[in-house]
């Protein structure tokens, strides 16, 4: 062997990326790079923390704030790759570097939130805010700065500060945990189905399931996987009544089978802390402390929008249930409708009285289609253009790029589209980001990613999407937007960065035109003979959209209820998980043929990090908006009306975190929300009296 070894070659993350719009190289990037290129980060910004906080000059805008919007640049980049591949495209070697990298983190926040001096700087200026002759985006920056260290605890005594970085640390600790738990939970089962195993699928869901099976290494076979996009359209269309079963006790035990990937415990521990910090902070619980800072502001506004929302939901669903029974009555089955019957059975009750089944329209939702779709809308809407990139890097080989262009033909973001499910990637949709908008020191484009986990269609057949995962899409795409059309200063301002019961309004209003005539019309094609929608199957969609919307309310309102109380009764309450939910189901008076729609050892939405702890009703809150704001086009008569496409753009996508929400949602729509859009617009209006 040579005395002298090769030199090491450079890390790639600490490297100039000499790649189209200077994106992450991701070929060239390794595992190993990324705890030295972490350490590196943490290390330059904290020597940037230190300079500001440590300047002798008396504290100003630029000096403080500017300063700090200007800081941590590397560790932005470095996390941004690191947690795109944790959750999109993981291995057992970036998982591993997961649980080290959470614990690393939250060491070195904890000390930067809470530097008493810092803050003094922060607070010094935010006493003087209306002296110091600022732009509205800068007084909204210097207020989101002083409340986000405030809230972080950097007004405590330094015990209170030292238990708080502690909390703060094993919190990072145990929601990576969760979520690779989740993850193994998901990996580790799936069901093979036999010839004889597949009365009532269609060949669609059998070419996916096949396809499912060879991107486990099983090729030749078909399986039923624990991913949404698997078990949902199997629990609705399976004849096979003990399969249904099985699938559905699988799906809803994830996190929770006594295992090594177990969440019981994890929760319960979670809980402890987060009550213990909100105490720490001077909150009685930890949804006051979330909620304090959010547009509900109460725990107590939350529940009465969702007790609104209950009440005629849950009568709805037990009138479904009725019929649902007389159902299985009428064809000769003597057994009472259980959890793993009610899609089942609701589909052939939504083919009589709606003439139409989602097996009927899934021909037509061609996913190439829908995405052209979510991609022509935002033209007509905004202006901007997608052409599809072949020379930019990416993930893996499904990963999809296009250049998005203004209106005037500039660049104006990258849009990565990562649609297909795998073992590798956790289940769920979700958009993120691999560079945020900014203009402090020069125009910055995003590089804005949807990922979704739709099936892949097999054997080279293209990709066909349910109604709901048409709509997933859409909703995918409007918060896409929403960090793509941002026209921002600052980057903690940039795109979704709003409250998060604000942050679901750009995605659920989007997703309304991909329901409308005139955009099925013109993208929803056979696979097969590129032959329009019909006009009689497309009536038949529209009237059947509010089918079956009791179960659907009911699933998503229970699990928001559940996180609320998880987060306001005394964390001693749910020592016993399990007991815990179920008592909760009893007093809401949860039909028993219905089950959450996250069981909380698989809530990754409130316990894989805290974003949305106590925010689970965020969607529903946002859905009080997108209902209401979506008639602002139709009384126009024009759903591209440009007059309101520019105030959606101007109040509403490009301002970010610039302004008051509710001030923003004033601007567009003229007035506050309605709120019995919401209703209306899941046709509950009528049963709202019901008992």
């Amino acid at each position: 062997m040579s005395e002298t070894s090769a030199p090491a070659k450079p890390n790639p993350l600490l490297q100039p990326w000499q790649t189209p719009f200077e994106t992450p190289p991701f070929s060239e990037i390794q595992p190993e790079h990324f705890l030295p290129a972490f350490e590196q980060a943490f290390a330059d910004h904290a020597a940037e923390i230190a300079a500001i906080t440590h300047d002798p000059a008396l504290p100003d805008f630029a000096n403080t704030i500017t300063a700090l919007e200007r800081s941590g640049k590397l560790l932005s980049r470095v996390a941004a790759v690191f947690y795109d591949l944790v959750s999109a495209h993981s291995n057992p070697a970036i998982l591993e570097i997961d649980k080290e990298v959470s614990l690393r983190m939250a060491r070195h926040w904890n000390p930067i939130m809470m530097n008493a001096v810092l803050f003094g700087r922060i607070a010094m200026l935010h006493e003087k805010r209306a002296e110091l002759g600022l732009t509205a985006e800068e007084k909204r920056l210097l207020e989101r700065s002083y409340t986000r260290f405030h809230r972080a605890g950097a007004g405590l005594d330094e015990s209170a500060k030292t238990r708080m970085a502690e909390i703060n640390e094993r919190l990072a600790h145990l929601g990576t945990s969760f979520s690779h738990h989740l993850l193994g939970d998901e990996q580790e089962w799936s069901m093979e189905l036999g010839e004889d195993d597949r009365a009532g699928l269609s060949d669609t869901f059998v070419a996916a399931a096949k396809a499912a099976a060879e991107e486990r290494g099983m090729a030749g076979k078909a399986i039923v996987t624990l991913s949404r996009s698997s078990t949902e359209p199997f629990l609705q269309s399976s004849a096979r009544r003990d399969l249904r079963e099985k699938v559905y006790k699988a799906f809803t035990a994830r996190g929770d089978n006594g295992n090594a990937n177990d969440n019981n415990e994890t929760i319960v521990e979670i809980l402890k802390l987060r009550e213990e910090s909100a105490k720490i902070l001077g909150f009685p619980t930890y949804a006051a402390y979330r909620l304090e800072d959010s547009m509900a502001k109460t725990p107590e506004a939350v529940r009465g929008l969702l007790e609104r929302v209950w009440k005629p939901a849950r009568a709805r669903a037990l009138a479904d249930r009725g019929a649902l029974q007389a159902l299985i009555a009428e064809e000769g089955g003597n057994f009472t409708l259980a959890p793993w019957d009610w899609r089942y059975y609701a589909e052939k009750l939504r083919q009589r009285r709606a003439n139409f089944d989602d097996a009927a329209i899934k021909p037509y939702l061609v996913l190439d289609h829908m995405i052209e779709a979510a991609f022509d809308c935002a033209t007509r809407l905004f202006g901007v253009t997608f052409e599809e990139r072949k020379d930019v890097p990416v993930w893996h080989p499904d990963v999809r790029v296009w250049e998005v262009k203004a209106r005037d033909g500039k660049h104006k973001a990258l849009f990565y589209g990562d649609y297909f499910n795998r073992p590798s990637k956790r289940s769920g949709a979700w958009m993120t980001s691999l560079r945020d908008q900014q203009k402090l020191d020069g125009e910055i484009a995003p590089l804005v990613i949807n990922v979704c986990n739709f099936a892949k269609g097999a054997d080279g057949a293209p990709s066909l999407l349910s109604p709901d995962e048409a709509r997933t899409l859409f909703h995918e795409f409007g918060h896409g937007l929403h960090g793509m059309m941002s026209d921002v200063t600052y980057p903690s301002l940039s795109g979704t960065s709003v409250f998060t019961d604000f942050v679901e309004l750009p995605s659920q209003l989007y997703e309304h035109w991909q329901e409308q005539p005139q955009v099925l019309q013109r993208f929803a094609k056979h696979f097969q003979t590129g032959e329009p929608l019909p006009d009689d199957l497309l009536k038949r969609f529209l009237a059947a959209r509010k089918f079956n919307q009791g179960f659907a309310t009911v699933e998503f309102v229970s699990s928001a209820l559940v996180d609320l109380e998880f987060h306001t009764q005394p964390a001693s309450a749910s020592r016993d998980v399990r007991a815990f939910e179920q008592k909760e189901l009893e007093k809401i008076g949860m039909p028993a043929e219905i089950s959450l729609r996250h069981r909380p050892t698989q809530f990754g939405h409130i316990f894989s990090g805290d974003h949305y702890a106590s925010g689970y009703y965020s969607y529903m809150w946002s859905e009080v908006m997108d209902a209401d704001a979506f008639g602002a086009f139709e009384e126009t008569g024009d759903i591209f009306d440009p007059a309101t496409a520019k105030r959606l753009l101007d109040d509403i996508y490009s301002s970010g975190g610039s302004r008051d929400p509710e001030e923003a949602y004033v601007a567009f729509r003229g007035r506050e929300p309605e709120p019995d859009a919401l209703l209306r617009r899941r046709g509950l209006l009528d049963t709202s009296e019901a008992a």
